[in-house]
């Protein structure tokens, strides 16, 4: 996995997140905070739904996490001189290698 990678599951994640966020009117963090309390759907047929978005909104926050991370130790280890230089690379789409 490179650092391009997990951008696209960024990405990913971002639009079905916001597929939910129309559908049901409120925003994911909300969404989340009322799911992971253990509320459910009045309406059975949103159960999946349900499952479906609070699944992207951990992943959006896992790849979140692991880029911030990944980017952190490239820069502690030298791997890239700044930030700007990470953001030239990227830029570029250089294969950069992921170490989870």
């Amino acid at each position: 996995m490179t650092l391009d990678d997990v951008l696209r599951d960024i990405h990913a994640m971002r639009e079905d997140l916001l597929v939910f966020e129309r559908k049901y009117g409120v925003p994911s963090e909300m969404f989340y905070d009322s799911y992971s309390r253990g509320e459910e759907p009045a309406d059975p047929s949103w159960v999946m739904d349900w499952s479906d978005w609070a699944a992207a909104y951990r992943i959006l926050q896992e790849r979140l996490s692991l880029f911030a991370d990944e980017s952190r130790r490239l820069l502690q280890s030298a791997q890239i001189a700044s930030y700007v230089d990470l953001i030239e690379r990227t830029a570029r789409h250089e294969s950069i290698p992921v170490h989870r």
